[in-house]
């Protein structure tokens, strides 16, 4: 099997990896590094693929998939107001000139 072969995984994990690929398309990362990052994650979550029959009893870790929501909390509490502030009036601004497009 050369190295990128997906024939390994199942459907469940190729749809899985497709999904994670979108959303990270959405935050505005290139196509190739939105595939590899989403393939790593499949792999961490399942232990790569399943149907080969090597690991397919192990249970899913779904640390990965509950990790994002963590830490936007976290940076977000290490910023003074005010450069919250700044931030959000960047933000706003630069949401209105879009919209001006």
């Amino acid at each position: 099997m050369s190295r990128g072969d997906k024939s390994a995984y199942t459907e469940k994990q190729k749809r899985m990896a497709e999904h994670i690929e979108e959303g990270y398309e959405d935050c505005g990362i290139s196509e190739k590094e939105a595939a590899r990052r989403a393939w790593a994650t499949v792999n961490v979550t399942d232990h790569g693929g399943k149907k080969s029959g090597s690991g397919k009893g192990m249970t899913a870790n779904r640390e990965p998939e509950k990790k994002g929501g963590r830490l936007g909390g976290a940076a977000a509490a290490r910023r003074t107001s005010a450069e919250r502030s700044a931030s959000a009036k960047k933000g706003a601004m630069t949401r209105k000139a879009n919209k001006a497009r």
